[in-house]
């Protein structure tokens, strides 16, 4: 299909398919501030609370380059397409400001440690009482209730906790974590999901609700069956590149880079077979099925090996695409960033900045023909909108002045 067929019947006139639905976002680092994203994208108006010393994405590097003032990639990336409003919910003024916008809003996210929102009297139970159908998200490491739901959470804890670090890394390694927010990335998606299903539920019968999710939970959800086979005391040996249920399936190693390639199919061992010269191994019963290729991985693996390394990157992956057997370039991200079919696809999109600069921010997953969505604004200075937002609820300019005096407001 064609881009612009697909988007033939696109809609130009509001913000994407959530256009309408008002997001109240009390977030730091990434978790939360990802369900706001993703919301945020797919057109909501998200509001994005904070304390006026801002939160500790903006403080965090690596920075964009020739930034002034130094704009953090976790900033600019995750709190695109919203509004800002420094604002310190644990002075009373704050608290009542919260309130108010909350009382008009569809849903409100917070990733705050259990308990902290309700100490500061903007938790579920504050904010129903002034809208009964609100949709509350409580993102954390443990969830709100469970023995270890007080306890401090993070991403790589819910990941070490959760049975992935254990199965990450080479086989006679240590365990390794993800090298992105695995944890909080996955908690972030369910809480949106989480959202949107809730709202449908307020939509058809008028009641809203408290969600929770947890990193932990998240990462088990997400763990492929695997806390099932734990539960039933099946051993799970790490693979590092390795294809649990195929073979060959690994990264292997070529003249100029390496090529993440395999067989998941009995089909495509026939292809694979006669592809690296090997045709007489396509229907021998030794190596025709997968249980078979698989108690022979060292074997299967050396056969491709030997073929693919005397071979340049590029021409592996075209040589599997066009016998429809599946093969990637290992890439790095700054390979990944030049790619003409991710340019296509949208994924990086230029995106006018707080300090003036122009900067490629990653954009949406999902396409949407009919009400399409995108990076629509950069990420907000702190309290960028604050006057803004506080004039939508009717707040005037001495009351601000003062809120500003006291440091309630940036």
């Amino acid at each position: 299909m064609k881009r612009d067929a697909f988007y033939a019947e696109a809609r130009s006139d509001d913000r994407g398919p959530l256009n309408g639905i008002r997001v109240l976002e009390a977030t730091t680092t990434w978790a939360g501030p990802m369900c706001g994203c993703v919301l945020a994208d797919f057109g909501a108006d998200v509001i994005k609370v904070e304390h006026p010393d801002g939160e500790m994405a903006r403080r965090a590097p690596p920075y964009l380059p020739d930034t002034n003032p130094p704009l953090s990639f976790m900033q600019v990336t995750v709190n695109r397409n919203k509004r800002s409003l420094g604002l310190d919910l644990r002075q009373p003024e704050g608290r009542d400001l919260f309130l108010d916008l909350a009382a008009r809003s569809d849903v409100v996210v917070e990733n705050f440690r259990p308990g902290t929102m309700d100490r500061w009297g903007v938790g579920y139970g504050n904010v129903r009482e002034r809208k009964p159908d609100i949709v509350y998200v409580s993102i954390s490491g443990y969830g709100q209730f469970g023995p270890d739901s007080e306890r401090v959470g993070y991403d790589p804890l819910a990941q070490a906790a959760s049975g992935f670090l254990s199965l990450n890394g080479e086989p006679d390694g240590m365990p390794v974590k993800s090298p992105t927010f695995l944890a909080d990335d996955l908690a972030g998606l369910h809480s949106a999901l989480a959202a949107l299903a809730a709202l449908r539920h307020r939509d058809q019968v008028g009641e809203g609700q408290y969600i929770d999710v947890s990193l932990l939970d998240c990462m088990l959800f997400q763990s492929t069956g695997y806390l099932t086979l734990g539960a039933l005391d099946v051993p799970l040996p790490r693979l590092g590149n390795e294809f649990r249920i195929a073979a060959p399936a690994n990264v292997f190693p070529c003249r100029n880079g390496h090529v993440a390639a395999g067989v998941l199919l009995d089909s495509h061992w026939k292809r694979l077979a006669t592809l690296i010269g090997r045709a007489e191994l396509a229907d021998d019963p030794h190596y025709a099925t997968i249980p078979e290729r698989v108690s022979r991985r060292a074997e299967v693996n050396a056969l491709l090996t030997e073929w693919t390394q005397p071979q340049d990157v590029e021409a592996i992956v075209e040589r599997f695409a066009e016998a429809g057997i599946p093969a990637a370039p290992v890439r790095t991200y700054h390979q990944a960033a030049r790619d003409p079919h991710i340019r296509a696809r949208d994924m990086l999109q230029d995106t006018l900045q707080e300090d003036g600069s122009q900067a490629p921010i990653t954009g949406p997953a999902s396409k949407f023909s009919r009400t399409p969505t995108r990076v629509r604004t950069g990420a907000p200075g702190l309290g960028q909108h604050s006057d803004e937002i506080l004039d939508e609820l009717g707040v005037g300019e001495e009351r601000k002045r003062a809120l500003r005096d006291s440091r309630v407001l940036v």
